[in-house]
């Protein structure tokens, strides 16, 4: 069977001459409303043209978030604090050794295309997994990046990464989960993105017998952002040059 997600197009790269995409990766745990606070204002910057386009790679402390689609229902065991988050989506988990990329892109430059920017968003998980030897792939009904699991039994396969997305005048908010080497016990307590069906569940890169640090992973992820979306610059070095300048 022809699965039609796959083909979608993908790559969003900015127009020529604009600038690189900025690329911030915060140490430790990030507070989940700190996050999304932060996001907000940078969205609203660039959307008014003040603020450069952005990249952030995030850990959060363990917590769960409902997307505007969540039943809280799907809140089996309220193991940790459940937030209201604004994206697309149902419930999910993040929590450490979860990859958190929020993705603040300006789609009036890179086109105004919704179901492109969230093909190219897997796209992005799909090329950073196959540098660690781990095939995924898109399914018609469900959004995310999946992994077959023979191992398990026919028909077996889990998700090792999920999207969630916001867009306001046309900027993007919040973005993508990679499952690097997460606690997936604790996505018992929830119906992680509303699908209960038994022979779907979550899977890490860990879990695959791919022992992979982050600072591995973000090599590779910012490497096939790259690829998808265009040039990035540390974040860092570009307030540092603002600053001289």
């Amino acid at each position: 069977m022809i699965n039609v997600r796959d083909e979608l197009k993908t790559g969003m790269p900015a127009p020529a001459g604009a600038p690189p995409v900025e690329w911030r990766i915060s140490e430790g745990l990030t507070p989940y409303p700190e996050a999304v606070a932060f996001m907000e204002a940078r969205a609203a910057a660039i959307a008014r043209g003040e603020a450069p386009e952005l990249v952030w790679l995030v850990e959060h402390p363990p917590l769960y978030t409902a997307g505007t689609s969540a039943s809280r229902a799907d809140v089996l065991e309220a193991r940790f604090p459940v937030f209201d988050s604004g994206r697309g989506g149902q419930m999910t988990y993040h929590g450490p050794g979860q990859r958190v990329g929020y993705v603040m892109l300006d789609l009036r430059r890179r086109g105004p295309d919704v179901r492109r920017f969230v093909a190219s968003l897997e796209e992005w998980i799909i090329r950073t997994l196959a540098a660690f030897n781990v095939r995924g792939e898109r399914r018609e009904d469900r959004i995310g990046v999946w992994v077959k699991r023979p191992d398990k039994g026919d028909g077996f396969e889990d998700k090792i990464a999920a999207l969630g997305i916001r867009v306001s005048r046309w900027v993007t908010l919040h973005g993508v989960a990679v499952n690097v080497e997460p606690d997936l016990s604790h996505f018992g307590g929830i119906v992680p993105c509303g699908v209960s069906v038994q022979r779907y569940g979550v899977t890490s890169l860990a879990d695959l017998g791919q022992l992979v640090s982050l600072p591995e992973f973000d090599s590779e992820f910012r490497q096939a952002f790259e690829e998808v979306f265009g040039a990035t610059a540390d974040a860092q070095a570009a307030e540092a040059a603002g600053t001289a300048s």
